[in-house]
């Protein structure tokens, strides 16, 4: 299923995208697409049995906000320098464990939304990922295979990131990583038996129009089911925690001098296969 919410920002409301691509409301059904839900296997039947019947009543999708697809997030989970070719063009060893940081959960906004360029920031930076949304409890998972069984499903998210607030300015990272709008995410939450293989699939990203990031998940240090694993080990995963779970090669930071960091002005837009594509416009802050 794509689940996603629609509606201004603060009161969207639960929809499904069905096969034939109309939006329909599910706000009969359930309240929210959040935490809760991805954990209650009946709610998430009975999505399946009244679009399977063609019960759901169709939206007018026509200057419908779409917003975040999740909820109630109660925190996003990432993983920095998970790609091979990553890691190769910033010039590091690739990890020998998992890089973890966090987001808060207020950076996310819709896949369409502005994005606001941080004041003094001279190097915001894009970064197309796969999230992973969690959807049962999970602490001290012992494999990969009960880790997926731990995954409600998949989204687009683009960690977008401030390099001298992160790299030069001291400290962690986070500082470079939780500026307002830094999260888009969505369009949808596409459930985990709708993406077989999260180690194949595809990610793009264009700046203006210009590709600069033509990835795949093939190309992931740690995997998705040995990142949930491992993360685990450390943190308790709640329904409704996102991981975002590291980006290809591509990013500005990776780019020959002068690199090309995003302004006010720029257009942003980034796909994965199978999970929509997103698209904002960069403004001051």
């Amino acid at each position: 299923m794509k689940l996603l919410r629609v509606g201004t920002a603060g009161a969207e409301r639960p929809a499904l995208l069905d096969a034939e691509g109309t939006l329909r409301d599910l706000s009969g059904i359930v309240p929210d697409i959040d935490g809760p839900l991805l954990a209650d296997t009946a709610a998430l039947g009975r999505i399946r049995a009244a679009a399977d019947a063609g019960e759901l009543p169709a939206l007018d999708a026509d200057g419908l906000r779409v917003g975040p697809p999740l909820a109630g997030i109660g925190k996003v989970v990432c993983i920095g320098l998970n790609y091979h070719d990553h890691a190769r063009e910033t010039g590091v060893e690739p990890p020998a464990e998992p890089v973890v940081f966090f987001k808060a959960a207020d950076t996310v906004v819709g896949p369409y939304d502005t994005v606001l360029v941080p004041r003094k920031s001279v190097k915001t930076d894009w970064e197309v990922e796969l999230a992973v949304v969690i959807g049962r409890t999970a602490r001290y998972l012992e494999s990969r295979e009960e880790a997926l069984a731990h995954v409600a499903g998949y989204a687009v998210a683009h960690d977008v990131s401030e390099r001298e607030f992160q790299i030069e300015r001291g400290g962690t990272w986070d500082k470079g990583k939780n500026c307002e709008t830094f999260n888009p995410l969505g369009p949808w939450l596409v459930t985990a038996d709708e993406v077989p293989d999260p180690q194949d699939l595809s990610l793009r990203l264009w700046v203006n129009g210009e590709l600069k990031q033509d990835g795949t998940t093939a190309e992931q240090i740690f995997s998705v089911a040995e990142v949930v694993r491992y993360v685990s080990q450390f943190m308790t995963l709640y329904p409704g925690d996102v991981i975002n779970t590291g980006t290809p090669a591509g990013v500005a930071l990776g780019q020959p001098e002068p690199k090309p960091f995003l302004r006010a002005g720029d257009v942003v837009e980034l796909e994965i296969s199978g999970l929509g594509r997103q698209r904002q416009e960069f403004k001051d802050a």
